[in-house]
């Protein structure tokens, strides 16, 4: 087990015990030895995590001092920082904005064990980033998703055929080229799927489709199976 999970697995014991704990029962618990638990408590004494005793007698973390409600291992928060930095490659400058406040937020409350993480910039996500989505509003398409709102298309197919649309929209898949509207098309009466890049309007029209959204995913999904089958 690496350092930073080892500190913050000693702050979740403390936390949660009903009497002091001692280096040998943290050793134990965290398959280290007692030195080892020694060091790692004087770390998180320096950083001013409120841990009181000594060898001998146990631990025990002040009261007052206290995790967030939600917390993270160090391994969940390498995995919130990747996937914040993945959002980056999207074409969703919505998102992108809401990932740096996520980054913002999650800096605020956790405590520094863990922080370190967040400020060692050491994950990275690089390649390809995907253009702006151009005619396209995703962020107005993710609330026709959630408020289950039919939208209006200008669509142009890859033979370069110009349609009119009535779509229920019900997933978006985010492509390293573009994203992909899955929607209920009611001119083809099928679920389809509809490239940003060749949209060239796109309006809420103001007519619901409430509570038909995971039944239409079902059907979206069930086609992947059937697919998948015929692949076979």
């Amino acid at each position: 087990m690496r350092k930073a999970s080892r500190l913050f697995e000693i702050i979740q014991i403390l936390r949660l015990a009903k009497k002091p704990v001692t280096a040998a029962m943290i050793g134990e618990q965290l398959e280290v030895t007692v030195r080892s638990v020694y060091r790692d408590i004087a770390a998180l004494q320096a950083m001013r995590v409120p841990i009181e005793g000594g060898r001998g007698i146990g631990y025990i973390l002040r009261p007052g001092f206290d995790l967030p409600p939600l917390m993270f291992s160090i391994e969940e928060m390498e995995a919130i920082v990747l996937s914040l930095a993945l959002l980056e490659r999207t074409g969703d400058s919505e998102l992108k904005q809401a990932a740096k406040r996520v980054s913002a937020k999650i800096a605020g409350v956790v405590p520094a064990p863990l922080r370190q993480t967040l400020d060692a910039n050491a994950l990275h996500a690089w390649g390809f980033a995907a253009p702006s989505a151009g005619a396209i509003d995703l962020a107005l398409v993710r609330r026709a998703i959630r408020d289950e709102e039919k939208l209006d298309l200008s669509y142009r197919d890859e033979m370069g055929r110009a349609t009119d649309r009535i779509i229920r929209p019900v997933a978006l898949i985010y492509y390293a080229e573009t994203a992909n509207i899955v929607a209920w098309c009611e001119l083809r009466q099928a679920i389809r799927n509809f490239r940003s890049d060749r949209i060239e309007d796109c309006q809420p029209t103001g007519l619901w489709f409430k509570g038909e959204g995971d039944a239409l995913r079902k059907i979206w999904v069930d086609g992947w199976e059937i697919n998948a089958a015929a692949a076979g």
